[in-house]
């Protein structure tokens, strides 16, 4: 087999991507990883006992690799994407860099896998973890009513901007409770984030952020142009791990018990839902967790045909890495079968 190139690996997702190779069982040997000018002599931690050597990206030749998982930012993405594209490595990408491009599927495992096929440059997308996030859970829900109208309020961590932007909610905590002044900690927010909330993530594009422009083109893509999407997006002064409230409209008219049934009958989600004090699932309870998990399911009687959730899940490992990776697996068993 080919080798399994990992770009970003000294980023969080990157991480996380390597953690889900070493834990199903991919050997060391078969993995390189990849970090845009690493030093000689880089390492990054392959499972408790293993490093691996950190090569420099830039110097890199994708011939040696079968498939590239790019856990970087979009500049890199396309920069380096069509390189690896052109040695005949199939790239699967974690950043927004080719969303809107007609020709690169964007998949959620599980849910989309039959557009795979129709990545005829070799390249597939993964959607936001936030928009992963929310589409699982509604996988058999859209299937049976229909859905029509989401309007998602999202509370996601620092671990949205990576590393830096944890490191900061860190510092700014210890400052404030050192009592010293928390003049020169902004450079990754442009407003205080510890003990706060931003409602920003990412640039504005018009009236509306990235993360929100995001959420609604990349819905748009994965369930079709019709259903209508409004988002709203705010960082807290969390680490990892995201949190959504989603009002749902269906077509048809929804029981909420059914919704509640089919939710439970979809891989890779889990409902905890009583309706008592902390009957329910909160940030702090995922971190580390593979599957995305769902509270507060109830019936939205202010709509014809509505419904809303509470959703958590660690960003990093169920909202991208391991979406990432069970992209891999199917291409790599398309691959096999061609």
């Amino acid at each position: 087999m080919k080798k399994i190139a990992v770009v970003g690996v000294q980023e969080t997702v990157g991480r996380e991507i390597l953690s889900f190779l070493e834990e199903n069982g991919y050997r060391a040997a078969d993995v390189i990883a990849l970090e845009p000018g690493a030093p000689l002599g880089s390492m990054v931690s392959y499972g408790e006992e293993t490093d691996l050597d950190v090569k420099n990206l830039h110097d890199f030749d994708f011939s040696q690799a079968g498939i590239a998982l790019f856990a970087s930012t979009e500049e890199i993405a396309k920069q380096f994407a069509p390189k690896a594209l052109a040695k005949n490595c199939k790239v699967i990408d974690c950043s927004a860099a080719f969303v809107s491009e007609a020709d690169v599927p964007l998949v959620i495992a599980g849910y989309n896998d039959n557009k795979i096929a129709e990545a005829g440059r070799g390249l597939v997308a993964v959607p936001s973890a936030a928009v992963t996030q929310m589409l699982t859970p509604l996988k058999k829900v859209n299937s049976e009513y229909a859905l029509s109208r989401l309007v998602i309020s999202t509370y996601t961590s620092t671990s949205v901007y990576g590393k830096a932007a944890m490191d900061e909610l860190f510092s700014q905590i210890r400052r404030i409770y050192m009592n010293d002044t928390l003049a020169d900690s902004q450079k990754v927010f442009n407003k205080q984030i510890a003990f706060n909330v931003i409602p920003q993530i990412g640039d504005f594009i018009g009236e509306e952020t990235q993360c929100e422009w995001a959420m609604n083109a990349e819905t748009k893509k994965i369930l079709g142009g019709g259903v209508k999407v409004h988002a709203n997006c705010a960082i807290v002064p969390a680490f990892i791990g995201t949190g959504l409230f989603v009002n749902v409209e269906c077509e048809h008219e929804v029981d909420v018990d059914d919704v509640r049934k089919l939710m439970k009958q979809t891989p890779g989600v889990v409902v905890f839902d009583k309706n008592l004090d902390g009957g329910y699932v909160t940030l702090a309870d995922v971190q580390g967790e593979n599957d995305i998990y769902v509270s507060r399911l109830r019936q939205d009687a202010s709509v014809d045909n509505g419904f809303s959730f509470w959703c958590v899940a660690d960003d990093l490992r169920a909202g991208v890495a391991k979406n990432a990776f069970e992209v891999m697996k199917i291409m790599m068993n398309v691959a096999a079968a061609n």
